[in-house]
């Protein structure tokens, strides 16, 4: 089984989706912490104040009313870097996304709303897929909920500058332990996102994402990324469908809510096993606290192509998995999410079968 979750494309979400908590906070605690650089300087009173739910509302609509061209780099502790070149354009309804690998193995993804084509030069390969863009950019995980700041506190700490901008800089502090905190630098005029580190229990940063360049307001076209997104001449397309589902149907719940954590999806992946129904397909089932995603990935166990539980780390995306006995035959679990492992095994451990 393949987890859809390149680096670059994976701190993107994180960022924006970050972007609605950080301009939530009002201009209450402008004293910056010292454990930020001392490039960033107190903030001014430009900044208006507004319920937490109207702030929300409002950059929910605004990140999918710009028009921009970036260069997005993710980098790691570990040394760990990523970089792809985006561009990003809304027409009405319309949203259309290029995101263009510049590390790693050449790949270019497209997105026409909910459609997405990946090109995969090297094999002359195109994978076509329509599902809900947790890994593309930008993408809210859903309507903004009020209930995030049962789980965020939020203080602003200064302004500072990003890639040529003005930004104003927020601290999301988590109120357990079952998500990370994040450092938010969202550009002054528009609101939009341009840094993001990810901060561990210790105050460490353990992944940071940001524009190294950006034009806001950019010419893009819709029409020139759709030419560009039809053209697979040459390529070999591979259509992945997927089945909207639910947990009960496949068999599965939770003994116990995750708190915070909201269910908000739920598809049968093929998974390109021989055979058909069960053996044929891996359940998703997707979770999310407003800002943190968890996906739980559920399979028939294969002894040969599932040998054993591990726990993997790349910048503030952990992996794990697991076998699962069942009285129907063995499952396999893969947990994928940019919160803690205690979290995944607390998912895990609270993953049963229904039936």
């Amino acid at each position: 089984m393949t987890v859809p979750m390149p680096i670059s494309a994976r701190g993107a979400v994180v960022l924006v989706a970050a972007l609605c908590v950080a301009q939530a906070v009002t201009a209450q605690n402008r004293t910056p912490s010292p454990s930020v650089k001392s490039a960033i300087s107190p903030a001014g009173g430009e900044t208006p104040t507004l319920g937490v739910v109207e702030w929300l509302q409002r950059m929910h609509a605004a990140s999918r009313q710009r028009s921009y061209v970036g260069t997005f780099v993710v980098s790691a502790p570990t040394g760990s870097l990523s970089s792809a070149r985006i561009w990003h354009v809304c027409e009405g309804d319309l949203q259309m996304e290029r995101i263009e690998a510049l590390s790693g193995p050449p790949r270019s993804t497209f997105r026409r709303n909910d459609h997405v084509m990946t090109f995969l030069p090297e094999t002359k390969v195109v994978k076509s897929e329509k599902r809900e863009n947790l890994e593309l950019f930008p993408n809210l995980l859903g309507t903004p909920q009020s209930s995030i700041g049962d789980f965020y506190g939020a203080r602003v700490l200064g302004k500072d500058r990003v890639a040529g901008f003005d930004a104003d800089v927020v601290q999301l502090e988590p109120r357990d332990g079952l998500r990370f905190g994040y450092r938010v630098w969202s550009e002054r005029r528009s609101g939009l996102v341009v840094k993001l580190q990810t901060i561990d229990g210790e105050s460490r940063v353990i992944e940071q994402s940001a524009f190294s360049e950006l034009q806001l307001d950019a010419p893009v076209k819709a029409q020139a990324l759709a030419q560009m997104m039809g053209s697979t001449a040459g390529y070999r397309v591979e259509k992945f469908e997927l089945e909207r589902t639910t947990a009960a149907k496949e068999g599965w719940s939770l003994r116990a809510p995750i708190a915070g954590f909201k269910p908000v999806s739920c598809y049968r992946r093929p998974t390109g096993v021989a055979g058909s129904g069960a053996q044929g397909h891996t359940m998703q089932w997707t979770f999310s606290d407003g800002l943190a995603s968890v996906s739980l990935f559920v399979e028939p166990y294969d002894a040969q192509r599932q040998p054993r539980e591990v726990l993997l780390a790349l910048g503030a995306t952990y992996t794990l998995t697991r076998r699962l006995p069942g009285k129907d035959g063995d499952w396999w679990l893969t947990a994928v999410g940019e919160v803690p492992p205690q979290t995944l095994d607390a998912f895990a451990q609270s993953l049963v079968r229904a039936r």
